[in-house]
């Protein structure tokens, strides 16, 4: 799913994204970090990571992570999980999942568990295939439902009735600087 958000952003400030790596997790990036700091020496590079529980804010995490960023590197950091970036276009996810947008939280980066209350809220959906795809089944043992990252996938991408990249940045600090910083890229490279 953050492949589609992070392209999805991309195309939203009129570029286009090249081949992604890192898709092996959390873990394995952090490995591969410094090899893709190296690249990006020569070339732009952006590497999106969720804050998640392990940092109480993004700067510490980047530093920890990547103490030394080169010229073309550009490492961002979604507060807390990407979906509190789905979450902070309260409009367009409402008209999504069929639910009043006044179920989604006003201040989607406060949340501790944005993906928790994603499905929180897709329970609620008047829409029974939104239900069944987003939420776990009873017993389960799982946390999120059989096609939740398709079905967000598909919101995102969907640039008609979608996510709204630009709009949800009003809602959400990290999300904003991140598409501050595409910007600059994409007139960078002009």
């Amino acid at each position: 799913m953050d492949e589609a958000v992070l392209r999805r952003m991309v195309e939203s400030v009129g570029a286009r994204l090249g081949p992604v790596y890192g898709k092996n997790g959390k873990r394995d990036l952090r490995r591969r970090l410094r090899g893709y700091n190296q690249a990006a020496c020569l070339s732009s590079w952006i590497v999106l990571v969720d804050l998640d529980r392990d940092a109480d804010c993004a700067p510490p995490l980047r530093a920890a992570w990547l103490p030394k960023p080169a010229p073309y590197m550009y490492f961002r950091v979604a507060v807390r999980e990407v979906e509190a970036w789905l979450l902070a276009d309260r409009e367009g996810l409402s008209a999504f999942l069929s639910i009043p947008a006044s179920r989604i939280p006003r201040e989607p980066e406060a949340i501790t568990d944005p993906k928790r209350i994603m499905v929180e809220l897709a329970m609620h959906s008047r829409q029974r295939a939104i239900r069944e795809d987003m939420v776990p089944r009873p017993g389960s043992g799982r946390a999120v439902g059989p096609a939740y990252t398709s079905r967000l996938i598909e919101f995102v991408m969907d640039t008609v009735a979608g996510w709204r990249p630009h709009a949800a940045a009003r809602s959400s600090d990290s999300l904003s600087r991140c598409l501050r910083c595409l910007r600059r890229l994409v007139q960078g490279s002009r």
